[in-house]
């Protein structure tokens, strides 16, 4: 009985195996040895291929074949010099071997000599028969050289060459993205549907063309026709969910988000999409259910801790709102995104220093906004912390030295604390850069304010009635 071309891979594995087992030296062919270090390459046992190779070669020693497999291996454990060495003497055997300028050309992109690697690959193509996988090579090698143009060239022909290659086309459209070029992408888009109208990958990239340039009728014609195409499209539901709630149609949004879960397994994204519909049509316990949906799914999310806080914030519930966002605090508190809520919710609350905590984590994590720099400054100043208010706005001042407001609050500030040198200095910083803005020193300092000195300093610049 004669055997399939699997069954006699498996036969050759299991032989192999069972080697190793017992110590026996066992017979195999070139291509045995081949297939199973493939076979252990591809399901990640780099061990194991290791082993094959080995004793491929100590059976096969002139395997041009077992030798390019031996410096897949080198050059994926970067033992570059060791690859190129044997490279070099496969070169003088097998000039023609297309495989030996595709590995010499990984060498070349892993010493990030991408040019070199380029002119390898293309050496390469003058002598290959699948030129779809070496353009597709130098598309890549283009892509680490942020060279766009010549990159969407390369998948462009690898696509000519094989016009199901979907990664090709998702790397075209990632060129055309980047080189922001909208129009151009549906056009080459729809010259590919014009020879394959049933694509719905297409037909879906047209779509998000669509949608990110506002046509969202066209976009979501797009999107039904990737349907038409493939009706089990769970991105296409997505994208055309997202469109609908562009347009206002909230229901057919939530008919979308739902058809996706019963397709695939549930996403948080849909459950968080579902709840902003729900959400915009006043459904707020179908909403809220959804958003705890959203984090139970994914409880990692920020977006879906922050619709649940910002549901309870406009619904000036701010005890409810503290209650979640310390939730999301205790899985992630190192979101910056958080704390900036945190801080919101406590001052709303009146619990002071808790607000002035959170907007410190904001800026310990790197939130420098104005806005965080002001609000921490205010509540210290409420405190009675003056010195800590004044390094604050000092430190606010590096990143906005024009600011009138950081430069009022630097001057109430100085002449509370008695340095009235330093006061004067940043009162006459802050009336030159906006006069109008000595509002802040009589809100947040009227005693200051009403000092005959400084009353005089700003009445130079604007008439005090």
């Amino acid at each position: 009985m004669q055997l399939s071309h699997n069954e006699e891979d498996n036969f050759s594995l299991s032989k192999f195996e069972s080697m190793l087992k017992t110590n026996d030296v066992l017979f195999f062919d070139s291509n045995e040895f081949e297939n199973i270090t493939h076979h252990y390459l591809e399901n990640g046992k780099f061990s194991l291929a290791k082993k094959a190779v080995k004793l491929g070669l100590a059976q096969h020693p002139a395997s041009v074949n077992l030798r390019l497999l031996k410096v897949e291996i080198l050059v994926f454990e970067d033992k570059l010099d060791l690859a190129d060495g044997i490279l070099n003497e496969l070169k003088e055997l097998e000039a023609s071997n297309e495989e030996i300028y595709i590995q010499k050309a990984q060498i070349y992109s892993k010493r990030d000599q991408h040019k070199d690697a380029i002119k390898m690959l293309e050496a390469a193509l003058e002598i290959t028969l699948e030129d779809a996988e070496i353009f597709s090579l130098i598309g890549m090698e283009y892509l680490f050289l942020e060279d766009f143009e010549n990159a969407k060239y390369s998948f462009m022909k690898c696509l000519e060459e094989d016009d199901e290659d979907y990664s090709a086309l998702y790397n075209v459209m990632y060129c055309f993205d980047f080189l922001e070029q909208k129009e151009e992408a549906i056009e080459y888009l729809n010259l590919y549907l014009n020879k394959n109208p049933y694509c719905e990958v297409a037909w879906h990239q047209v779509g998000k063309q669509y949608f990110d340039l506002k046509e969202y009728q066209k976009a979501l014609a797009a999107f039904d026709f990737a349907i038409i195409s493939d009706d089990r499209f769970v991105g296409a539901y997505l994208e055309k969910g997202k469109v609908l709630e562009k347009l206002k149609r909230y229901n057919e949004a939530i008919e979308n988000y739902n058809i996706t879960l019963e397709l695939d397994d549930p996403t948080s994204f849909a459950y968080l999409r579902i709840g902003k519909c729900f959400e915009k049509l006043s459904c707020d316990d179908l909403a809220l259910k959804n958003y705890e949906q959203t984090v139970h799914e994914d409880p990692l999310l920020d977006k879906g801790w922050i619709a649940i806080t910002d549901f309870y914030i406009k619904k000036l519930d701010f005890q409810k709102a503290l209650y979640y966002i310390n939730k999301a605090i205790n899985i992630d508190e190192e979101n910056v995104l958080y704390w900036k809520r945190y801080a919101k919710i406590n001052n709303r609350l009146k619990f002071y220093e808790e607000a002035e905590h959170g907007y410190r984590k904001s800026l310990e994590l790197g939130n420098y906004e104005l806005e965080t720099w002001i609000r921490r400054c205010d509540i210290l100043i409420g405190l009675g912390e003056f010195d800590t208010a004044i390094n604050c706005m000092l430190q606010a001042l590096e990143f906005y030295p024009d600011s009138a407001e950081v430069e009022y609050r630097l001057a109430g500030l100085f002449f509370k604390s008695n340095q009235g040198e330093k006061g004067y200095f940043h009162l006459n910083n802050a009336l030159q850069i906006d006069s109008e803005y000595y509002i802040i020193i009589e809100e947040l300092f009227p005693k200051i304010f009403n000092r005959k000195s400084v009353k005089q300093i700003i009445n130079s610049f604007v008439k005090l009635s």
